[in-house]
């Protein structure tokens, strides 16, 4: 199950519904539910109020009651350790009080949006993923997945457009701006067992801008993926808004594959799996029918990727693993953009 963000936390408190929903997931034979996204203890690491945090014992109470009841399914969890770095907030009536953490103080190339971070807000943003990685493993989570994509904290380092800084955390070179990335994989390794898997989350486009590709070519990706793979990454989680479209002239490989030969690393492939239509078009409001599954079992058995991540169509119906497997395709159901507002 891929990480979509529900805003059903009230104040960042996972709720009974909240663990009730991911256990219905579980019991239906999802084998990896990968959980929203679930922000680390820094002021502004959230842009919306009811977003979960994974600090504070209520929170980490509410995640206990959540991870329980996805184990008594027999089902294996991952929390998304999450910072939105420079990011507009999600409600208009709401704004955090706190200034908001960024590599320049930029949201996009051209928006500024406060002060660039001072090496001590580097520092105890490093320390906050780390400790979100210790309550992790006290809470007895199988794997933990950072977000590194879709244009928040960690992607604005990546990002020439929003990283312009001339310390050691930034540069020209794809390969300098992974430094902030690698000292927090770094300082997590440190706080969980050598053999507990750490995925990443990675996208070449952006919220702020979908055309943008961090790596033009597969040398350049290899720069940029093979110093995360050394700090201690064991699958890369790769985001596209289309899986099937290729990620460079020349190959049918898309980006989960290609990650998957430059790195050496098991990847998860994820975009639209099992839909007609792409997220994109569920902001719009548009529903969108059932998708044949055809292209994305022929590549998996090709080998091009290890794991497939569902995200609109298993929000929409809890039972979408178990009828695959049953071979129950017609019953599949159309996504409707209205399922992103309630737990079903």
């Amino acid at each position: 199950m891929a990480p979509m963000t529900r805003a059903q936390s009230p104040l960042g408190v996972p709720t009974p519904a909240m663990a009730d929903y991911y256990a219905r997931r579980a019991a239906a034979g999802v084998g990896l539910i990968i959980s929203e996204g679930t922000g680390v203890r820094r002021p502004s690491s959230l842009n919306e109020p009811n977003a979960p945090r994974f600090h504070g014992s209520d929170a980490l109470e509410g995640w206990r009651r959540t991870l329980r009841g996805v184990h008594a399914a027999g089902g294996r969890m991952a929390p998304q350790i999450w910072h939105v770095g420079a990011m507009p907030h999600v409600r208009a009536e709401w704004a955090s009080p706190d200034p908001l953490d960024s590599p320049s103080g930029l949201v996009s190339p051209d928006e500024p949006c406060g002060e660039p971070m001072t090496d001590s807000e580097i520092a105890d943003t490093i320390k906050a993923f780390a400790d979100a990685a210790a309550e992790a493993v006290a809470l007895g989570f199988d794997a933990i997945e950072i977000h590194g994509a879709h244009g928040y904290l960690i992607d604005q380092f990546f990002w020439a457009g929003t990283n312009r800084r001339l310390d050691a955390y930034g540069g020209r070179d794809l390969t300098a701006r992974t430094r902030f990335a690698v000292d927090v994989i770094r300082a997590m390794r440190t706080r969980m067992p050598n053999e507990m898997p750490l995925i990443l989350r990675i996208s070449q486009f952006k919220q702020q801008d979908y055309l943008v590709k961090l790596a033009a070519d597969p040398n350049e990706l290899e720069r940029w993926l093979m110093p995360l793979a050394e700090a201690g990454v064991t699958i890369f989680h790769c985001s596209q808004r289309r899986f099937w479209e290729a990620e460079f002239e020349g190959s049918d490989l898309n980006l989960a594959g290609w990650v998957k030969r430059v790195t050496g690393r098991p990847t998860i492939t994820v975009g639209s799996i099992g839909l007609a239509r792409d997220v994109a078009t569920a902001y719009q409001g548009e529903r969108s029918p059932p998708a044949p599954l055809a292209e994305v079992i022929r590549r998996l058995e090709r080998g091009d990727f290890d794991l497939v991540a569902i995200g609109r169509a298993l929000l929409q119906d809890p039972n979408w693993a178990a009828k695959v497997a049953s071979g129950l395709e017609a019953d599949l159901m159309d996504f409707d953009p209205a399922s992103m507002r309630v737990l079903t």
